[in-house]
């Protein structure tokens, strides 16, 4: 796979994402949207990459909603299901202070082969707490060190924001996935976003490659969405996903039932857009 630099609007692909990153790029001017919803669908989604594939994987909450978000209880075990997200006495908060390792706040989910840190209901606190600290934007870097090697994919749940914990991700991570409203106001926050993701290549994580560019929310009977489908193609081309996630109603209601999609209706056009968005990146890192 061709990979460049993301200089002079250049863009670096990865061959072989492992700790990836989902950062969205329409969040910045998305002020009625809920981006929980699509956010942490989109990763639920991503998870049954490896529990097709029997890979090991990850997965980390850095969005400070999901510290309340109910349908994490069901990838929790029965024990974390009883006591609830809110409860949760280790998260990524305290790994983020360096309070606890990394290895002590890994619950065990239901689907095979995914473990997860969960979101702790004191992330909301954590930028203001970290922005006096020396190598602030390296610490869940070196918090994840000593677990890095155990995991075939490490998924990175961004917060909708570009603050200190975005930033922290982006450094730590070896590629990112741009999801990407089909909606005019998702077009700029994507400069924005491809801006800072520059800024952390030169500064803080040269390594840093872009996955891809995934489009999502997609409505065909829609002129915007086709118009913005074509603009994204247009000028960044080899960069975006050849899956497309369409709008549908089982996304935006598994959720609310706690399930995945693929639990939740493994049938449904949603599920069918996130298999060969799963199948797309295993086969772009396998080249």
């Amino acid at each position: 796979m061709k990979t460049e630099r993301l200089e002079n609007s250049n863009f670096k692909f990865s061959n072989r994402g492992f700790l990836v990153a989902l950062a969205a790029s329409s969040m910045l001017l998305m002020n009625s949207f809920n981006s929980m919803g699509k956010y942490s669908a989109g990763l639920k989604e991503i998870t049954f990459v490896p529990k097709i594939y029997a890979d090991d994987a990850m997965i980390i909450q850095l969005c400070k909603e999901a510290a309340t978000n109910a349908h994490n209880d069901r990838m929790l075990s029965s024990r974390e299901r009883a006591d609830g997200l809110q409860n949760v006495t280790i998260g990524t908060y305290q790994i983020l202070e360096h309070s606890n390792k990394a290895e002590e706040a890994i619950v065990t989910s239901t689907a095979p082969n995914v473990d997860v840190i969960p979101a702790h209901i004191d992330l909301v606190a954590i930028e203001i707490e970290l922005v006096d600290k020396e190598n602030r934007e390296y610490m869940l870097k070196q918090a994840l060190e000593s677990i890095k090697d155990k995991y075939d994919y490490i998924l990175i749940d961004c917060a909708p924001s570009l603050g200190l914990l975005t930033l922290n991700a982006l450094t730590a991570a070896d590629s990112v996935i741009i999801p990407i409203q089909c909606e005019y106001f998702a077009l700029e926050g994507l400069g924005k976003l491809l801006n800072t993701i520059k800024s952390v290549q030169k500064i803080h994580n040269s390594n840093l490659d872009i996955e891809g560019l995934l489009l999502t929310m997609f409505d065909s009977r829609l002129r915007l969405s086709n118009q913005v489908v074509e603009e994204v193609q247009k000028h960044f081309n080899d960069m975006v996903f050849e899956t497309i996630i369409q709008r549908n109603v089982k996304l935006s209601e598994a959720p609310s039932y706690g399930e995945s999609i693929i639990n939740y209706d493994a049938t449904s056009k949603g599920a069918n857009n996130y298999l060969r968005l799963a199948e797309e990146i295993i086969k772009k890192n396998s080249n």
